[in-house]
């Protein structure tokens, strides 16, 4: 079952902050709408069209007498109201009225030449009471209209007008969250990104680095306290683990020294020569695991080598050594150019490589220089495809019972990484090995 995937902080509080800002508004909304709800103190209003179908219903005769119109609007505004009622005055002083107006407005009708505005609510249902006045304008001129029309809640009033005040603060809310939060998150943790990028960056060639907590948020420097102590606690684990190592390879160097000694004075030949094998494996394995250590002080030099130059006097050194084992030994320079390297452990690795050629079965081995390259290619069996990786791999052997430790491939690739190169094993042409090892070339020339 795969692991869900994580979601970003960002996100997270984008979304978290943006719920919480819509939450606290929309509870705030909800009680001032309750609040407007319980203090209003009418319930109703009369819509605001009401005086404009009552003026649209007013017409004049031919010798200017004012008359009524059952005009559409009126007909249906008499429908959905059955009580409504209204009393018009124009600005000459006449007046026209409409169904059965209160008696209390009777007063009011006739002076409403020094009222144009005015909303008359009474304060409970069935609200018999309720009036307006207003000014609107006709066929017949301008009136000021004193009546009763349709009514529509005072509370759906306070939600439709809250609601829609509540639409833009809502988005401006949203737009601030969306794109400000991000900001402050990236400024925020700005520090914690540059101390993810250091962390990193850590690997067994950089032991020995810290995370900086400086300019970290307070709720993560715990955090970066604690990678460092882990970090800490790994530094002095390989510590001990490369001094085990160091001691133990001093540790049999003597004795394999001694045992050496001993084995070369004995008068039996067969037996010396079979003992001298293997304690040469001994003494190479204490001299691979000093290596081991010495690649923590390693560096290699800036300046340029001359590989072929190199490759010419390992040759002649190890030569000997091939021809007598039955084997031929070939230097091919195709050219070189300079490369970054320390010449002495360039000819470690190299006279590594010819010797493993020859131990596992090859006869003809070539080294090869080619611009910032050099190979060994050998004719021997040959490494099936997927063990040429892992036979870099420290202590792994092709086969069980063949000699050598498995330690030199995986030292030979440490140095070239410290070289800033790279270590391959290729197939032959003719079907053996080719050890390629890529330097970097040299600035200077």
């Amino acid at each position: 079952m795969s692991a869900s995937r994580p979601v970003p902080l960002k996100r997270q509080l984008v979304v978290r902050l943006l719920a919480f800002q819509i939450s606290i508004l929309l509870v705030f909304s909800a009680a001032f709408v309750a609040y407007l709800i319980r203090a209003d103190d009418g319930g109703a209003l009369i819509d605001s069209n009401f005086a404009e179908v009552a003026v649209r219903a007013i017409r004049r005769d031919a010798d200017g007498q004012l008359r009524l119109v059952k005009t559409r609007d009126l007909e249906a505004l008499r429908a959905s109201t059955p009580d409504m009622w209204f009393v018009a005055r124009s600005d000459r002083g006449e007046l026209i009225a409409f169904g059965k107006m209160p008696a209390l407005y009777r007063p009011i009708a006739h002076n409403l030449d020094r009222i144009t505005f005015a909303d008359i609510r009474d304060t409970s249902p069935p609200f018999r009471d309720i009036a307006v006045v207003r000014r609107a304008s006709g066929p017949a001129g301008a009136f000021t209209v004193l009546g009763k029309g349709g009514l529509f809640s005072m509370t759906f009033v306070v939600l439709f007008l809250s609601n829609l005040m509540m639409i833009p603060v809502l988005s401006l809310l949203a737009v601030i969250t969306i794109v400000v939060t991000p900001l402050i998150i990236r400024r925020a943790f700005r520090r914690l990104s540059i101390a993810a990028r250091q962390a990193g960056r850590i690997d067994i060639d950089r032991r020995g680095t810290r995370l900086s907590p400086e300019g970290l948020p307070a709720e993560v420097v715990p955090l970066i306290e604690s990678m460092n102590g882990a970090l800490c606690r790994l530094d002095e684990g390989y510590d001990r683990q490369q001094r085990f190592i160091v001691d133990a390879a001093h540790e049999l160097r003597t004795p394999i020294a001694i045992l050496q000694a001993k084995i070369e004075a004995s008068a039996d030949v067969p037996l010396v020569s079979r003992l001298q094998r293997d304690v040469a494996r001994l003494a190479t394995l204490a001299e691979q695991l000093l290596d081991l250590q010495r690649l923590e002080r390693f560096a290699p030099l800036r300046e340029g080598v001359d590989l072929g130059q190199i490759a010419r006097g390992v040759a002649a050194d190890i030569a000997p050594l091939v021809i007598t084992g039955g084997g031929d030994l070939e230097v091919a320079d195709l050219g070189g150019r300079p490369v970054r390297g320390d010449p002495a452990a360039i000819e470690r690795m190299l006279a590594n490589l010819i010797q493993n050629a020859v131990d596992h079965g090859g006869r003809n081995v070539i080294l090869r220089v080619q611009g910032e390259a050099i190979e060994v290619e050998d004719d021997g069996p040959g490494i099936p495809v997927e063990e040429r990786d892992r036979v870099f791999d420290p202590f792994h052997r092709l086969r069980a019972r063949e000699t050598g430790s498995g330690l030199g491939l995986n030292l030979i690739r440490q140095v070239m990484t410290l070289h800033g190169g790279t270590a391959h094993a290729l197939e032959a042409p003719a079907g053996g090995t080719i050890m390629r090892l890529e330097f970097v070339e040299s600035t200077q020339g």
